[in-house]
């Protein structure tokens, strides 16, 4: 599908003050409320009063304590038999939490009992308001639910394979999919679309977990991401993250403090597209960013700064949905305020629900540190039963809190035989294939590829991660023996001279060599040799970058050379993205475009076709 290139609406001036209205309403203690959306101006009773109403009361029946619970998702680790502990059904009970982040459980059964559990938990408190459910869901549910090498839940490619494909259409199917499956399992919250510009090859956070590194192309993919992954309420709330964009960081904020040095304009013009994209697409969702922008903010980072949260987001963009954080366990946060006090400066800063990562102990920090902060009058009500606002208002728009005056609504609980059935269907693991498949990219062929996968010829698969699964999908094509390589060195992901030299041995007594590299962000200096070192036996060579599609850089004389965007910086498999390069190798027409630059090599846009060569 061609990729319409214009690009997204920069009217801030005035679109910022059409975006939304607030319905504001007085508490019952005198503090004013802002709730998204529009009133009545003849006194008639909308749908809008409506729910103005119902939230107001609900937040004028919360005591502060409540209030401040409302404000954190604190995650739930599963027991060995795959259930919520009895620590989560205190931190539900007591501390009161309003969302809970559930991931890793072993089946969609299990996760839809676990999140029901949660529930049922939530209903026995004094208010009884539902919880929020959440969970990363970047490429499809499988990303948080299941086994990685099952088909239980389905696993769409990354986000860089939409971005190769240039498809709007295939990006609102993932999107639609996985909500359908979320949904089935209990969840209401997904952690995604990620909205950053990958405009820096070593970045070693974002990456292939981005679209891409052209603004255009992010800004579109991520409104239709948005769209679908909300479907009007039906689906699971969107969050686009990480604002204000983190994808010009040297830095793993997971492990120190990005900080990003362009100006203003740079930030304008090439990074805030894709979350204006996603607030004009309805976003109920922005997550933050652990960055120091140096252009708003020279001293906090975005998680922790008003000019960024309030100032830029609020004031000039007009987004009036939740503002999340980020896991304020990563160490750009940890390292230099701590959890319990970090929250409290995100709620300040305009972060309506702070992420708690960790076990009881640091969730009740959290909520007692926003308490606290709250009793001392350094976190004003005001700005407390805001943020509490905009909570309810999301969980009615979803069907956590009813229009009618409940508190709870028969769309909480889920069935767990239905979410067996309705996870991991066959139409949807196709149309993730399909994805894959068409977003691989052929970026160089000096007449190797494709392989023919009829003649008896041995074939040498070498890697330095999930090389048995490449090598699997090549026995499941090729005709003739294949061997599998992998150096031992999983940690740094680099080969030594003496397994490189194992590897150059197989090789010799190959007939052709399928050579796959793994980079998150700079490739290690043993990967580009290995390379070399297998193509200077003479044996025909074909490379497969299996994260970035950077590698190349490093070893440009390589026979051919097919970017598939699979693995992350953690190196989550991705079956789906490396079977579909397999499927190109062995003669599948390869689709896809570059959606980055390769410095000094191969433009935005460049893509090779077996039809053409």
């Amino acid at each position: 599908m061609p990729f319409d290139n214009s690009s997204p609406s920069r009217e801030r001036a005035e679109s910022t003050t059409t975006r939304r209205m607030f319905v504001r309403s007085a508490s019952a203690a005198g503090v004013v409320s802002m709730v998204p959306g529009l009133a009545s101006g003849d006194g008639r009773t909308t749908d809008t009063d409506y729910r103005s109403r119902v939230v107001q009361e609900t937040l004028t029946d919360l005591s502060d304590r409540e209030k401040v619970g409302q404000m954190v998702m604190a995650l739930m680790n599963p027991t060995d038999d795959g259930q919520p502990s009895s620590e989560a059904e205190a931190v539900v009970k007591d501390l009161k939490v309003g969302s809970a982040m559930v991931e890793h459980i072993d089946t969609p059964a299990h996760t839809a009992e676990f999140n029901n559990q949660l529930q049922r938990w939530a209903s026995e408190t004094e208010s009884a308001l539902p919880l929020f459910v959440g969970a990363d869901f970047e490429f499809g549910t499988a990303h948080s639910v299941g086994d990685l090498r099952d088909d239980q839940t389905t696993q769409f490619p990354r986000n860089m394979n939409l971005g190769a494909l240039r498809s709007k259409r295939a990006a609102a199917d993932s999107a639609t999919i996985t909500a359908t499956e979320a949904r089935a399992m209990g969840y209401h919250w997904g952690f995604a679309p990620v909205a950053d510009v990958n405009t820096n090859p070593s970045n070693p956070v974002i990456g292939i977990r981005s679209f891409g590194g052209d603004t255009d192309l992010a800004s579109s993919l991520t409104a239709a991401q948005v769209s679908n992954f909300q479907a009007g309420g039906r689906g699971i709330v969107a969050t686009a993250k990480h604002f204000p964009g983190h994808g010009d960081t040297h830095v793993d904020s997971h492990t120190g403090l990005p900080v990003v040095s362009y100006d203003r304009e740079t930030l304008e013009n090439v990074h805030l597209p894709p979350f204006e994209a996603a607030i004009d697409a309805g976003a109920d969702a922005l997550m933050t960013a652990h960055i120091v922008v140096e252009a708003i903010d020279p001293e906090r980072p975005a998680t922790l700064s008003p000019p960024v949260l309030t100032g830029l987001l609020r004031d000039e963009l007009g987004f009036n949905g939740l503002i999340v954080t980020d896991a304020m366990s990563m160490q750009a946060i940890t390292d230099i305020w701590g959890q319990d006090r970090a929250a409290v400066l995100a709620a300040k800063a305009g972060a309506d629900v702070v992420m708690s990562m960790g076990d009881y102990e640091t969730h009740a920090k959290t909520v007692d540190a926003l308490y606290d902060a709250v009793q001392i009058g350094e976190l004003s009500m005001e700005r407390v039963e805001e943020a509490v606002a905009r909570v309810l208002e999301t969980k009615m728009k979803y069907g956590l809190l009813s229009r009618g005056g409940e508190r709870r609504s028969g769309r909480i609980y889920v069935e767990p035989e239905r979410a067996t059935h309705r996870t991991g269907m066959v139409p949807h693991r196709r149309r993730a294939a399909e994805i894959a498949r068409d977003s691989m990219t052929l970026v160089k062929n000096e007449d190797v590829l494709p392989f023919d996968d009829e003649t008896n010829a041995t074939t040498l698969v070498a890697g330095v991660i999930h090389t048995d699964v490449i090598a699997s999908a090549v026995r499941d094509t090729a005709t003739g023996d294949v061997v599998s390589w992998q150096s031992s060195q999983w940690r740094d992901k680099d080969p030594t001279d003496e397994e490189i030299d194992q590897a150059a041995t197989l090789a010799a007594d190959a007939d052709r060599v399928l050579v796959a590299t793994y980079s998150a962000s700079d490739l290690p200096e043993g990967q580009a040799r290995l390379v070399d070192a297998v193509r200077d036996t003479g044996t025909p060579t074909a490379a497969v970058s299996v994260g970035l599609p950077y590698d190349i850089a490093s070893y440009p004389d390589v026979d051919a050379y097919l970017a598939s965007y699979a693995l992350d910086r953690w190196a989550q498999l991705n079956v789906s993205a490396l079977e579909a390069a397999v499927d190109v190798v062995f003669g599948v027409e390869p689709r896809g475009a570059l959606p980055v630059r390769i410095d000094g090599h191969y433009p935005y846009g460049h893509g090779l076709r077996y039809e053409n060569e």
